[in-house]
């Protein structure tokens, strides 16, 4: 049977080496990943490769990444786990959401923009 569009050839669960647990701490989905400049082995594999060379321009998050890759995030975060730990890429958390603002804060603000003029 041949794989049909958007289908692998090779199932997730082998690109993690069929590890249950990545070897780090694992990464928030939101984490912002970042190419280091360190060198990356040729016994690297293919995927973690792919990875790398995904981040070489910018800094994306661990689900925009898996997407690129065609990998589920679960896998993505074993990869990225992997390579952090290598010291090939940067992991930051993601950015909180921003609290409420406060409303009365704002008012004076505006206040004393408004004496200025």
């Amino acid at each position: 049977m041949t794989p049909g569009p958007g289908r692998r050839l090779i199932p997730a669960y082998l690109v993690t080496g069929g590890r249950p647990v990545p070897t780090g701490p694992a990464l928030d989905r939101l984490a912002v990943l970042v190419r280091t400049d360190a060198h990356v082995p040729p016994d690297v594999g293919s995927e973690q490769r792919r990875l790398c060379e995904l981040l070489e321009p910018g800094a994306l998050t661990v689900v925009e990444c898996a997407a690129h890759l065609d990998l589920p995030v679960s896998a993505t975060v074993f990869l990225a786990t992997d390579l952090v730990a290598a010291g090939h890429l940067h992991a930051r958390p993601p950015i909180p959401r921003a609290g409420e603002i406060d409303r009365s804060l704002v008012e004076r603000l505006l206040v004393g923009l408004r004496s200025l003029h």
